[in-house]
């Protein structure tokens, strides 16, 4: 972590005066976050996700989990419990570590791996994206095309442990995960949790990767390094996600992350190879590359010498990723798996909510109603697009040296202040591009964060906002996707994670006095209960 001074401003200085500081309080929120895991991997055995061919499922110890129904239900409850544990531990960080000098680094170093360590040995959860991995290393193996061919064209593909969501359709990933999805299954063992360590591991690499630049990228723009280790990496919803549900976006985050802070440091091949290596994972970061020209070209480059560097930049990072296509003898089919994620929709998701309640109404009404959402889509698809080229090619104007809440009172050089513009513009192109999606998985919401942060996020409205999305997009982790055996009704132990998960949540919110002050306006905060 870097050792960069950074002095929080006077408004800042104002507003985290009213929480306590403190070495023991701090570490009884680190205690009170690793016991949440703990509740987590515990709650996992009977809830978690296992594929019906894993030897796990024939353990004792997790056929009473599984299958008996009170250990079901206190399954969930220590799902959600731990989860909100881990909210309130985080929460109680930031009141205990203000004003984030260099004593809070080994804090929340040792909060990270506390936290983090649990969650590497639960089983999936909330998500069955990783046994959807196993499949697609499976169609490797096999010599199947994964970008055409879906998981389904295995035979007894099912006892992979897939969400029959996905089962159908092509791969939505880069040649760099298909190859670790095949080396996945090539690992001599007889239980799909052992082809699990691989994305497991590189999971964790992307979690390091963001603790190491997140900072790194904070400290450059002139904003302290270790509030945005805290707002980014230890954030509940990013070690659920990453870590615990196994999601491949935590290396694409932290590779496109690295990739960034090495541009914006005037080492422009680096920053195109990372970055790369994050298109590599998941596609989505090619909206990373026109910012990533930017940062080379520089704050005084005219249109010439943009459009050059666009073009360099482009012939780079497309020519490593057709050398990758030509080795694993699918080309460029990553391209049409961009389409893979907007086949489906969420009813918190604007675009998806709207497209298809005005599908349902022409369809009552006897019209195309699935021609009528189709079309919303594309609209909606094709304006994000043109956005995104909007905020690559208007004339990024450089902010003045103390322009940014937050900021280091010493000016920023102008290299660094157009390093700050230019992602600050990045983010919201991914921003404009999760916002007009049909479908806006929790994580989404982790690009958008970890963009912002590295770029200022001012306290008042905007952190306010961040807490909100967190508590709902943990309340979203909890309620969605538990394994529950058919012979236990499903209904009934969602019922139980709803009910708990919102009481636990909105008790840290409008209740806790330690907490809800972080979440209310109303009155000044009176001093912070004990942890």
């Amino acid at each position: 972590m870097t050792s960069a001074r950074v002095v929080l401003p006077e408004v800042e200085l104002k507003v985290l005066k009213k929480f306590p500081r403190g070495t023991g309080t701090a570490a009884s929120a680190v205690w009170q976050g690793f016991a949440g895991s703990i509740m987590l991997l515990l709650g996992s055995f009977g809830v978690g996700w296992l594929a019906s061919s894993s030897v796990l499922i024939r353990n004792p110890l997790f056929i009473v989990a599984r299958t008996t129904p009170a250990a079901v239900i206190i399954a969930t409850v220590l799902l959600c419990v731990g989860a909100a544990l881990m909210l309130r531990g985080w929460l109680r960080l930031r009141q205990h570590l203000a004003p984030w000098d260099e004593t809070s680094a080994p804090i929340l170093k040792k909060a990270l791996m506390l936290w983090v360590a649990p969650l590497m040995l639960t089983l999936p959860l909330f998500s069955r994206d990783s046994y959807a991995y196993i499949g697609q290393g499976r169609l490797m193996q096999q010599g199947l095309d994964p970008y055409t061919d879906g998981i389904s064209a295995l035979n007894n593909y099912f006892s992979l442990g897939p969400d029959t969501l996905w089962t159908e359709a092509p791969t939505p990933y880069g040649p760099l995960w298909l190859w670790l999805e095949h080396f996945a299954v090539l690992l001599p063992a007889g239980s799909p949790e052992i082809a699990l360590i691989p994305f497991r591991i590189a999971c964790l690499i992307g979690v390091v990767l963001l603790a190491i630049y997140i900072p790194k990228l904070a400290a450059r723009h002139g904003l302290n390094p270790h509030r945005a280790l805290w707002l980014v990496v230890l954030n509940p919803v990013v070690l659920i996600n990453f870590v615990a549900s196994v999601h491949n976006d935590s290396l694409m985050l932290g590779l496109v992350v690295a990739g960034l802070y090495y541009a914006s440091a005037k080492r422009p091949i680096l920053g195109i190879l990372l970055v790369t290596a994050s298109i590599a994972i998941k596609p989505i970061t090619l909206i990373a590359l026109p910012f990533v020209g930017l940062l080379w070209a520089g704050s005084r480059a005219g249109w010439v010498r943009k459009f050059a560097i666009w073009a360099a930049t482009l012939a780079i990072s497309m020519g490593i990723m057709a050398v990758m296509g030509v080795m694993n003898g699918l080309g460029f089919g990553w391209l049409a798996a961009l389409q893979t994620p907007g086949t489906v929709w969420i009813w918190y998701a604007p675009v998806g909510l709207f497209s298809h309640t005005v599908g349902f109404v022409i369809t009552l009404l006897g019209g195309a109603g699935g021609s009528v959402t189709d079309v919303i889509q594309t609209i909606a698809q094709g304006i994000s697009i043109l956005l995104v080229m909007v905020l690559a090619f208007w004339k990024i104007p450089i902010p003045a040296a103390n322009g940014v809440a937050h900021q280091n009172p010493d000016a920023l050089d102008e290299t660094r202040r157009h390093s700050q513009a230019v992602l600050r513009r990045m983010a919201w192109a991914f921003a404009v591009v999760v916002l007009m999606a049909s479908m806006i998985q929790p994580w989404y919401m982790l690009w958008l964060l970890a963009f912002f942060a590295i770029t200022g996020l001012e306290e008042g409205w905007q952190m306010r906002t961040v807490l909100y999305l967190t508590a709902f997009f943990t309340l979203i982790a909890l309620t969605d996707q538990l394994s529950v055996f058919p012979w236990i009704p499903v209904v009934m132990v969602r019922t139980v994670a709803i009910v708990v998960g919102f009481a636990c949540v909105l008790f840290i919110m409008f209740k806790d006095k330690a907490t809800r002050g972080l979440f209310l306006t109303t009155k000044p905060e009176k001093a912070a209960e004990p942890a």
